[in-house]
């Protein structure tokens, strides 16, 4: 039988095949990273969504998050370049 690992991502973000069904969550939590890009898309304030979340995610995690979502755009880009 396989066994399953998590895998950290960053400092803050980990993906664990056994929470959230493998989707990047926040480390030590059930946070979506997808859920806080919602709210930061929504135009929602890092501080509204740290307490949306009673503090568990901090301002240098949301940071992480934008950093990843950047450096992800980035490489899809780049790949879609040399498709091309």
């Amino acid at each position: 039988m396989k066994t399953r690992k998590s895998k950290e991502i960053g400092q803050y973000i980990v993906v664990d095949p056994d929470i959230c069904h493998g989707q990047p969550t926040f480390k030590g939590t059930r946070i979506m990273v997808r859920s806080v890009l919602e709210m930061l898309v929504k135009g929602w304030d890092w501080d509204r969504v740290s307490a949306a979340y009673d503090g568990r995610i901090d301002h240098d995690a949301i940071a992480e998050v934008l950093s990843l979502a950047g450096e992800a755009l980035i490489e899809k880009a780049e790949e879609r370049q040399r498709a091309a």
